[in-house]
């Protein structure tokens, strides 16, 4: 089910807070946990019910290793307990995403009996198992640290990992982000107010911005010749569509939590204004960056170390980073394609810092914003073929006859709106104009009322194209 769709906006939403008031009558966090682990675990059967009991064994064995771990972690048995609930996710992660990936792979060195190649291919991906398999595995390695403490309530542990907001596509909520707010919550007026607005936001960014984005990138793909105006067109409605769906997705899920007295971290923070990679890092999914950086880079040793093991470290995390997003080649060489500018930039970055001028700062961002949409049409392909063709095509030398000229030239001017207000979009200055409009009115009065006027034209426009329309993909989904 997904949060832009009619099903979840007008049935399954009013029916969890309804369900969620009449348990908040009674004093009991239980009830309210309850509710909402029931409503999760019906909005995640409702595209995956024979999964959902994969997610629930899987929370279960957690529940029973880190137990055991606990109860006797100066023993060998408490290690073998903590290696166990960290390599079983990983390994359920593995066999449902990955074994068909690797499994083609090795048919090109070795001849694999075909049933087993058919069998790899019939495997199909758990939605959502991504993010809730970082979620338990954090939780075990945050237990066995001393970060957090032991969850004994088994209502609580499967809340936080079941939890709807956050289940098919992230953020990636750490058990420590919620542990107080697991047992101990309140839900108070501005908590629904702002959640309402963020959801909304996101609700608009995800059917208004990204499906007309995703709309002009299927009309796109059509043509064989493109030529050069449509073809830089194409790599920007590619990178905005993947922004705009994803951040859409966290808003919601953000605004979600609000609404039921969750804060859940942010995931991203207008990343296109970025005047390098490494800067861009740290404003795309950050949920996901600074899960790589604490579980993985500094237990590495981070850049603690000699150089070519730092280079070793950051060139496994991007790899990792690549693999996670998709199994297959054209996501690793994603990856490594950051990897291979961030080593760069962290090698010579620092000597240039604090001296570049504005026309040097200029140029970094144009530097950005070109690897950006080389990096997105590699993660957007089907394949590397077609990646490569992607980014050949925004190169001079494609001729076009009239008839072709003519087309190009009517996609990019009947797209150029949704073009303009989503670069627009994707930057502070909406955010900063509304800020400054309403400091210079002084009113608050007014500034909520606009706020409300807000969310009923976006859920209004939202569900008008919703019914008149069936382009509503989800393109984290694959992942």
């Amino acid at each position: 089910m997904l949060f832009s769709s009619i099903t979840f906006l007008y049935f399954f939403l009013p029916t969890v807070f309804i369900l969620y008031g009449i348990a908040s009558i009674k004093q009991d966090i239980t009830w309210r946990n309850l509710v909402l682990w029931v409503m999760s675990c019906l909005f995640y059967a409702w595209g995956e019910p024979v999964y959902l009991f994969l997610m629930l064994a899987q929370i279960l064995v957690v529940y029973g290793l880190t137990y055991l771990m606990e109860k006797k972690r100066e023993s060998v048995a408490g290690k073998v307990c903590f290696a166990l609930s960290v390599l079983i996710p990983f390994a359920s992660l593995f066999y449902f995403k990955y074994t068909g990936f690797f499994m083609n792979t090795l048919t090109s060195w070795l001849p694999w009996p075909e049933s087993w190649v058919k069998y790899a291919k019939g495997i199909t991906l758990p939605i959502g198992i991504s993010f809730y398999t970082f979620q338990l595995t954090s939780y075990c390695i945050d237990v066995w640290r001393g970060r957090v403490k032991l969850q004994k309530n088994l209502l609580s542990l499967m809340t936080y990992v079941a939890l709807f907001p956050q289940l098919i596509a992230g953020p990636i909520v750490r058990y420590s982000d919620i542990d107080r707010e697991l047992s101990k919550r309140k839900t108070t007026k501005e908590d629904v107010a702002e959640g309402i607005v963020r959801f909304s936001i996101g609700l608009g960014k995800k059917v208004l911005i990204a499906n007309v984005l995703g709309e002009f990138v299927a009309e796109v793909v059509a043509p064989e010749v493109r030529g050069l105006a449509l073809s830089w067109g194409y790599a920007a409605a590619v990178s905005l569509q993947i922004y705009f769906d994803f951040s859409g997705y966290s808003d919601m899920a953000i605004g979600l939590g609000r609404m039921f007295g969750f804060h859940f971290p942010e995931n991203f923070h207008y990343p296109f204004i970025s005047g390098s990679l490494t800067e861009f890092w740290r404003r795309w999914h950050m949920t996901l960056g600074g899960w790589f950086r604490d579980y993985v880079y500094i237990p590495m040793g981070g850049n603690r170390v000699k150089k070519v093991r730092w280079f070793f470290n950051l060139l496994t995390v991007w790899f990792l980073t690549g693999l996670w997003h998709g199994a297959g080649w054209n996501f690793i060489i994603w990856g490594l394609f950051f990897a291979f500018f961030l080593i760069i930039e962290k090698e010579f970055g620092k000597r240039a810092e604090g001296k570049r001028s504005l026309i040097g700062r200029m140029l970094g961002h144009v530097y950005v914003l070109l690897a950006i949409l080389i990096s997105f049409l590699i993660f957007h392909a089907e394949n590397m073929e077609i990646a490569l063709r992607d980014i050949k095509a925004m190169l001079p030398g494609a001729s076009l006859d009239r008839a072709q000229l003519e087309n190009a030239s009517f996609m990019l001017r009947n797209r150029f709106g949704i073009l303009l207000i989503a670069v627009i979009g994707s930057t502070p200055l909406p955010a900063l104009l509304w800020k400054r409009v309403f400091a210079w009115l002084q009113k608050d009065v007014v500034e909520e009322i606009a706020k409300a006027v807000g969310v009923i034209v976006i859920l209004l426009l939202s569900t008008a194209y919703l019914i008149d329309g069936s382009f509503n993909p989800f393109l984290y989904f694959r992942f």
